[in-house]
């Protein structure tokens, strides 16, 4: 027994999210790794922001805790966890499963000298990545990508939007800012999705800033993503680590906000 650090996954939370896990195969031999403890490790990785070969000893050996990290990305198995994640809370929420009111935009981030690609956004002045997510109106994750940041706004959605996972059956309308804004986007997003795509203006007599309750949702869920110290700069070699990483900060998210519901 190890004394617990506070990003550990608590009894409960752990209830919630181990079904959820791959399930050993019928061939070979099955795993003996403590799967809780590999998201344990995980977590205080996300939570600290530390390099992997600095994770304390009384964790998992890293190499143990980040093969299966990647294997869980690569699998696309941490994406599926979101949606179901997602999906539980809304409907604890009262909602329906999957939304149909989106808000999309995007946060350029530096990058260190470890990572790989990146480009220079000019608008930010900022030599990185850029993250572009897509979110409920509850501010839950449904898709995201990680690309350079020369990529311009409307490309890095359209981006976005072609990696999207799993169906949004009920979804008709994605919220965005001015820079997004473009007939041709429109009718793009219009013609292989059939959303609308709505570009929020702003008013003529508007004097100073006024918050738009549903589109301004995703600023607070890069809030969320801010309190992640591994997720302050992007430290990753490959992009796919990157989004692996937003995915795993809303799932921690969501596992407490469940835990503390049922307990």
């Amino acid at each position: 027994m190890r004394h617990p650090y506070d990003s550990d996954l608590s009894d409960r939370e752990w209830e919630i999210i181990s079904p959820m896990l791959s399930q050993s195969s019928k061939w070979g031999r099955p795993p003996t790794v403590d799967f809780r403890e590999v998201l344990n490790g995980i977590f205080y990785i996300l939570k600290n922001g530390c390099t992997w070969s600095n994770l304390p000893h009384d964790l998992l050996p890293y190499s143990t805790i980040y093969f299966y990290k990647q294997r869980w990305t690569n699998t696309g198995l941490i994406a599926e966890i979101n949606r179901k994640l997602s999906e539980q809370v809304r409907l604890d929420d009262g909602r329906e499963a999957t939304p149909s009111l989106a808000s999309l935009d995007s946060q350029s981030v530096k990058t260190t000298e470890s990572a790989g690609s990146r480009g220079f956004d000019g608008g930010k002045k900022i030599k990185g990545r850029k993250r572009h997510i897509i979110v409920d109106t509850m501010g839950l994750l449904i898709g995201v990508v990680v690309h350079t940041a020369n990529i311009g706004e409307r490309a890095g959605a359209k981006l976005l939007l072609e990696s999207l996972k799993f169906p949004l059956v009920r979804l008709k309308k994605i919220l965005v800012d001015a820079g997004y804004s473009g007939v041709d986007m429109t009718e793009w997003v219009k013609d292989n999705f059939n959303w609308l795509w709505e570009v929020s203006s702003r008013a003529d007599n508007q004097k100073g800033f006024i918050v738009e309750s549903k589109r301004w949702v995703v600023e607070r869920t890069f809030a969320w993503l801010g309190k992640c110290r591994r997720l302050s700069k992007d430290y990753e070699f490959y992009t796919q680590s990157s989004e692996s990483f937003i995915y795993l900060a809303l799932i921690r998210l969501m596992v407490r906000d469940l835990a503390a519901l049922t307990s």
